[in-house]
């Protein structure tokens, strides 16, 4: 493969640039997918602004032989649908790599250098020759792509078939032709420039090798695997895609999905359903969870489970609506009046997302509270590729949940494990639930040893939780090294690709936030002699945490809030500045 960076994977990456509504979404999709079919795995960045029409889009299709676990900050192949594209990101071409775009539009290509190939390719006219009814540009320049990296065009037809079965035969024969339009101009015209990063792998046997999904996706999979019967979400990016899956697929798995007016009605219809016995979720961003506080604390204090899902932008207010960042981790911690158990996790990619949206169904039934699952835009938005998720060892785990009518039923009594038998509506035990203080029956109480009681029983639930559920942070690269990296989120895969360039790093990834793995994460780091932090946020919110929890203080700190993503090659270009540490 082309790009290199010392010591870390083998990556071919091709970047599609345009405006709004030129395909380049559906485009480098459609490519991600020819290659996963071909046994290739993939990860995809997109990035787009928040514009209803116009506007640069652009897209990063990174494939290897290996795990892709982050994108790079060049590529080989740039795919131009305008001038604006190779403006912007014609620097991040490297010697050697080539770009794509339309020859007969008066495109300005003087300012590139010399070594980078030109491929000029007449799309508009291509398309048209395709369809007089439709423009095809994209599949064009997709089938002009496949050609160049030498790919098997039929494993892109295929895939054409099926994303265009509900659109009829004509459409569907129509791109084929648009794409083989494009592949055959390849083939003819740049012959000595094909190479053969796309070539299918010699064992590829299966025609659906990985699955190229988005962590929203993964998170509404992870929901319906783990028995939710009832979601309310309002639309809000970067968590939009959660609902889309979800609304479409609730026929087929028998939940209730119900899109309200806005994100007050989102949390407590959830509530709602959880009151009634059924595993119930909700989904937003910080600006919609700032709506749902309220209800937040209410779940707390009527001890309901319930599973929200907040999807971090760049804030404050409408801030960075299509950008990422990770600035709601203190606020998710500490959101609502007083204090109340809740439990925190936070994914750093796509198939921890899928398993700890499946694990926070069974904490929240288990210990009656809230639990939120925490995720960053690039995993809600990115592609990733994974072999099919195996669920054959989750249980699900409805706590201390009563179908049937028991003598002296109290809801709120005051067990050693701070979780009490919960009943549902129609059961025939007889309980009341408000949001007020209340005795362990339910009435409403100000009285001191009610309240201590009370407090006392909902927060040992995180005692409990702690000592049976919480998960120690996992380390990436040696178990023990002289140079730590500890981060959260996203930022995961990018900090593994780096780690392949250094022999004496390792990288700690925290994942539960509340309960926090203050004892196990203090002994790691106690074994470190330098410690670096790394966020996308401006204060180090997981640096303060662990400060807090542990005592431990990183004063450096990598950190970036600009939106965008945290490439592999700056932690290379930042640790290798560190005295003492070994390059690979």
């Amino acid at each position: 493969m082309a790009i290199k960076i010392k010591g870390i994977t083998d990556v071919a990456s091709v970047k599609i640039g345009g405006p709004a509504g030129a395909g380049v979404k559906s485009t480098g999709l459609m490519f991600a997918k020819t290659a996963a079919r071909s046994g290739y795995q993939i990860y995809d960045n997109v990035e787009f602004p928040s514009l209803i029409r116009g506007g640069h889009n652009v897209m990063q299709i990174n494939f290897s032989t290996e795990a892709v676990t982050s994108p790079r900050k060049n590529s080989d192949l740039l795919v131009a649908f305008d001038q604006e594209t190779i403006d912007l990101h014609s620097t991040e071409l490297l010697p050697g790599s080539g770009l794509i775009f339309d020859s007969d539009e008066k495109l300005n290509t003087s300012e590139l250098k010399k070594d980078i190939s030109l491929y000029g390719i007449p799309l508009y006219k291509l398309a048209k020759e395709a369809s007089e009814k439709e423009l095809f540009t994209n599949t064009v320049a997709l089938g002009a792509v496949i050609g160049l990296f030498g790919g098997n065009l039929e494993t892109l037809k295929q895939l054409i078939a099926e994303e265009f079965e509900d659109k009829g035969n004509e459409v569907i024969e129509e791109n084929k032709k648009a794409a083989q339009l494009g592949y055959d101009y390849v083939l003819k015209n740049f012959k000595e420039s094909i190479k053969e990063y796309l070539k299918p792998i010699d064992n590829f046997t299966s025609p659906i090798p990985y699955m190229v999904l988005t962590g929203n996706e993964s998170v509404a999979l992870g929901a319906i695997a783990a028995g939710m019967q009832f979601a309310s979400i309002y639309p809000m990016s970067p968590i939009s895609n959660i609902l889309h899956v979800l609304a479409t697929n609730q026929e087929k798995y028998g939940y209730i999905y119900k899109q309200p007016e806005d994100e007050i009605s989102a949390i407590n219809m959830a509530i709602g359903a959880s009151f009634a016995g059924v595993r119930s979720m909700t989904a937003t961003s910080g600006g919609g969870f700032c709506l749902m506080t309220e209800g937040y604390g209410l779940a707390g204090m009527t001890e309901t489970p319930l599973v929200i899902v907040e999807g971090m932008r760049g804030a404050p207010a409408t801030g960075l609506p299509t950008w990422s960042e990770q600035g709601d981790l203190q606020f998710v911690l500490h959101a609502h009046q007083g204090e109340f158990p809740r439990i925190v996790l936070a994914p750093g990619d796509i198939k921890e997302a899928f398993d700890i949206t499946m694990q926070a169904f069974n904490l929240a039934d288990k210990y009656q509270t809230p639990v939120v699952v925490l995720l960053d835009k690039n995993i809600c938005e990115n592609d990733q590729s994974f072999l099919f998720f195996d669920i054959s060892n989750y249980k699900i785990d409805r706590g201390k949940l009563l179908k049937e009518k028991v003598d002296d039923y109290i809801r709120y009594k005051d067990e050693p494990d701070g979780v009490s038998q919960r009943a549902i509506p129609g059961s025939g035990n007889f309980f009341l639930a408000n949001s007020d203080e209340h005795t362990q029956v339910g009435y409403s109480t100000e009285e001191i040893k009610d309240r201590k009681e009370m407090m006392q029983k909902r927060m040992q639930k995180l005692t409990m939780c702690e000592a049976s559920d919480m998960q120690k942070p996992q380390i990436f690269g040696p178990e023990k090294a002289d140079f730590t990296i500890v981060s959260w989120g996203s930022n995961k895969g990018s900090i593994i690709e780096a780690l392949k360039s250094f022999r004496n790093v390792n990288f700690v990834h925290i994942t539960w936030m509340n309960p926090f793995p203050a004892d196990s994460l203090k002994k790691i780091l106690s074994e470190s002699k330098y410690i670096l932090d790394v966020e996308n946020n401006y204060t180090g919110q997981l640096a303060n945490l662990i400060r807090e929890k542990t005592g431990v203080e990183m004063t450096d700190k990598l950190l970036r809030y600009d939106g965008r993503i945290i490439y592999p090659e700056e932690i290379v270009e930042r640790i290798s500045y560190i005295e003492g540490v070994e390059t690979i």
